[in-house]
């Protein structure tokens, strides 16, 4: 079986026509005729990350952490975190407090590097 995409389409010998608001599809895609072409991926579960910062230690040194220790990341205060989608990194953004909460606001969109 090939690794391309299988569009319906293709088996019935129907030739799609640009979206007018989304532009041309990329080489090699078709574009959506409507969102009723989407809505099969929307129940989709995705895992949504917001990473703060990292760091790096020795197993000995986090068996020696205890409460009320501080790790000490790579960020800064006010620098933006990332967020990642099925961990492939999509944007950044910064913290904010919903209703007591912590979330997330994008600030950046991360375009993939596609080889």
């Amino acid at each position: 079986m090939s690794d391309e995409n299988l569009d319906l389409s293709d088996l019935t010998g129907e030739k799609q026509a640009p979206d007018a608001e989304t532009g041309p599809a990329p080489k090699g895609a078709k574009a959506p005729r409507d969102n009723r072409d989407l809505e099969a991926i929307y129940d989709i579960p995705v895992q949504v990350q917001a990473v703060l910062g990292k760091a790096t230690m020795q197993v000995s040194q986090l068996l020696k952490l205890g409460r009320g220790a501080v790790v000490e990341l790579d960020r800064k205060v006010g620098e933006a975190i990332d967020i990642y989608v099925n961990n492939r990194l999509v944007a950044r953004g910064e913290v904010v407090v919903v209703d007591e909460k912590l979330g997330v606001t994008m600030t950046e969109i991360v375009k993939a590097d596609r080889a």
